[in-house]
């Protein structure tokens, strides 16, 4: 038998919640992204347990026990337990009685293959005991080691479930898939027949899905995919992936993390803050990038102009889609921007007022930044 091993599977406060059910007879099996990322030697960040306990079964032991149950998705069999401060969802086997996108009707079960068989794909369909032993009714394990991103048996039954699906499909891949065995042709070809099923999701949906795509380590060649298969326009009209690949590479060499606002830049698209639904951070710094992309301004008027870490954006962006090299010194370049204060006020020059006023300030700020932000305020005058 395959066993996982991992510190999170051994903390006491995980352990504590297996005992919990296992100590009167029922199941307490890991599943998910735990049990996957376990494998693929990821980090771990939420503990989700499958159980045959009924929830109320659930929230009577930890009570018992003395922890902490939280009702957190009662209606889909979830209940939270909160042991030593860590959260661990507990959730019901289920099945499926009837789907309609993100909701369904469930009937509780005590088969965990009839468990899994409700699931997205086959990596998210294994299972583990708490010593690590690995339970795997649909054969999802080789398709997780060999890194290829599955829908539980038929692709178009598993996206007429939760037409979300799509997006899911892509953003796996770019996290978990292999980037050089491309994307599961089944899988492809049934996202491709039901994209227009993008445009009956939510656009928090759609927005929350393709910037968790956007954050991957490399997300190319998904997007590539995804517009070859009409699922981008769906998603976010007008979009081209055509720089991304580049960007990623520029990002790479030059040691900057990956920021996936900067790479929703990058790949443009209609009014992707209406289309996305983003923070209004987000559609503030997007804008900001797409605007002074255009603009004849190198990167220390970036850095003056948008701060360092936004005139950064800009600049990867601007050689990505133009496809040429990173400006020499350009880090320099933006620190020097940034740093930089304009020595003139309006009370410097007092004989103009109003749009005439505005308008010669501007000119003289666009002189002392092509200098190099090397004039002073006395130099600025003379020549006003």
């Amino acid at each position: 038998m395959t066993r996982i091993h991992g510190d999170w599977l051994d903390r006491p406060e995980t352990q504590t919640v297996c005992a919990m059910l296992t100590s009167v007879g029922h199941q307490a099996l890991f599943v998910g992204g735990c049990v996957r990322n376990t494998v693929l030697g990821e980090p771990v960040n939420d503990i989700d347990i499958a159980t045959d306990a009924r929830p109320e079964t659930v929230i009577a032991l930890a009570r018992k026990e003395g922890l902490k149950p939280v009702p957190t998705g009662i209606d889909h069999g979830t209940i939270t337990v909160v042991s030593g401060g860590l959260p661990h969802e507990v959730t019901t086997f289920r099945r499926d009685v009837e789907t309609f996108g993100r909701h369904a009707v469930i009937a509780y079960t005590d088969d965990v293959t009839e468990d899994a068989r409700r699931r997205d794909f086959t990596m998210n369909a294994l299972y583990a005991g708490p010593d690590g032993g690995v339970t795997d009714p649909l054969n999802g394990l080789p398709d997780l080691r060999a890194r290829r991103v599955r829908f539980i048996e038929d692709a178009e039954a598993r996206i007429k479930e939760d037409y979300l699906r799509i997006m899911r499909f892509f953003r796996f891949h770019a996290w978990y898939g292999d980037p050089m065995g491309g994307l599961d042709p089944d899988g492809l070809a049934a996202c491709a027949a039901l994209s227009d099923g993008i445009e009956t999701l939510s656009r928090e949906r759609i927005g929350s899905e393709l910037l968790k795509l956007l954050a991957a380590p490399d997300p190319a060649p998904s997007l590539a995919s995804m517009q070859s298969a009409g699922c981008l326009a769906r998603a976010l009209p007008g979009a081209n992936p055509r720089g991304l690949s580049i960007l990623v590479a520029l990002e790479a060499a030059s040691g900057v993390a990956p920021n996936r606002v900067r790479r929703l830049a990058a790949i443009g698209g209609e009014d992707p803050a209406e289309h996305l639904r983003l923070s209004k951070k987000q559609t503030r710094d997007a804008a900001a990038i797409r605007r002074w992309l255009a603009e004849p301004v190198q990167a220390p008027g970036l850095g003056y102009r948008l701060g360092h870490d936004l005139g950064l954006d800009t600049v990867l962006v601007r050689a990505a889609l133009l496809e040429q090299p990173l400006p020499i010194g350009f880090r320099s370049d933006l620190e020097l921007g940034a740093d930089a204060v304009f020595p003139l006020r309006a009370a410097d020059l007092p004989a103009l007022s109003g749009p005439a006023l505005g308008e010669r300030l501007r000119a003289l700020e666009n002189r002392w930044i092509a200098s190099g932000f090397a004039l002073n305020r006395d130099e600025l005058l003379g020549g006003a």
